[in-house]
């Protein structure tokens, strides 16, 4: 090999590296700074709506840069976008209030049940075919998981799995209309992006009134309760939410899918052992196994599932889902994920 050509390869493994391993630090952290962002700054909506923007300037910016390429904002697309766009905006709001309410782990066990879901939901609505014997399985053993994280919860509360099953049903039906419907509109991956937070941020104003969340920042703002965490919480948030959708991306191109999925798989273990070592807002032993058991049964799905998508279609959905993590709701596009996660999710989901 001759000398140029080892630099070359030397560059191309070290930038593949970086870019690996820059998703997996920012997807498998995604969701413990946005459980410590809303413990410092208890204001969902402000919060998310500070995320919209951090993302959608951020496409923007960079665009102008030449540094990535979206596609111009334009009132007939965002009509037509709108629909998606109000649901992931709900998805990313009960997300949101579930991380309030509950832990890391009990996150992750429930976005862990969407593929139970989708897949239900894409037999009966869609008319895709019912899943395969080895299918089947990954996801009875998801759900059997699940049950037994809830039996074993010590920190169980209607309020917390109330927001639960709605982040649920919220994300599977985004996720099924976003296969259903936003693929149609033919955007770019950071056109999606654009879009969706954009709009979103619009709609942001109108959530805060609805839930009185306005009266809550403004009475914070007059007594000056406001401190300096929560603006680094804040902040961390969202650098972060927007940094997982670039290196998401850049991963999704960089490595196969076999091993994207492999790396958000390692992602969601590692999520579980930072939030095990970091503080004590986990799950119980029996709770952290059951949970550990709805992440092996989504690496069996996936595993079931993997070449049944035509080699045409693949790369258009897998990079819209990457690009779903970039929200307070997103673990990462392998959630898209969610990851991703959560989190269109840029956005995180």
């Amino acid at each position: 090999m001759s000398l140029g050509r080892l630099d070359s390869w030397k560059q191309q493994y070290y930038s593949t590296s970086g870019v690996v391993l820059g998703y997996a630090l920012c997807s498998s952290l995604l969701a413990i700074i946005n459980k410590y962002a809303i413990t410092k700054f208890n204001y969902p909506g402000l919060l998310t709506a500070l995320q919209y923007l951090t993302s959608a300037l951020g496409v923007y910016v960079l665009g102008k840069l030449g540094i990535l390429h979206h596609d111009p904002f334009t009132i007939p697309t965002a009509k037509k976008f709108f629909p998606a766009a109000l649901v992931f905006y709900l998805a990313i709001f009960t997300n949101t209030n579930l991380l309030r309410h509950a832990n890391v782990d009990t996150f992750i066990v429930f976005r862990s049940l969407t593929p139970l879901l989708v897949a239900l939901a894409d037999t009966a609505f869609r008319g895709q075919p019912c899943p395969s014997n080895l299918t089947f399985l990954s996801l009875l053993l998801i759900l059997a998981s699940a049950i037994g994280y809830v039996a074993t919860d010590s920190g169980f509360t209607l309020t917390a799995y109330s927001w639960a099953f709605a982040y649920l049903i919220t994300i599977t039906t985004e996720m099924v209309y976003i296969k259903h419907m936003v693929m149609n509109l033919g955007l770019n991956t950071w056109g999606f992006v654009l879009y969706n937070n954009l709009i979103s941020l619009m709609m942001a104003p109108f959530f805060w009134f609805l839930t009185g969340e306005n009266v809550q920042v403004f009475a914070a703002l007059r007594s000056g309760i406001f401190d300096p965490a929560a603006f680094y919480a804040v902040s961390l948030s969202c650098l972060f939410g927007l940094l997982i959708s670039f290196f998401g991306f850049a991963a999704r191109r960089a490595i196969s899918a076999t091993a994207f999925t492999v790396t958000g798989v390692v992602n969601k273990f590692l999520t579980v052992a930072i939030n095990v070592l970091i503080w004590d807002k986990h799950a119980s032993p029996v709770g952290l196994v059951c949970l550990l058991s709805t992440i092996v049964g989504g690496v069996l799905y996936q595993q079931s599932v993997t070449g049944a998508v035509s080699a045409p279609a693949q790369p258009k959905q897998l990079d819209i889902e990457n690009n779903k993590s970039g929200s307070i709701g997103g673990g990462g596009d392998d959630d898209f994920a969610g990851e991703s996660d959560g989190t269109g999710k840029l956005i995180s989901r």
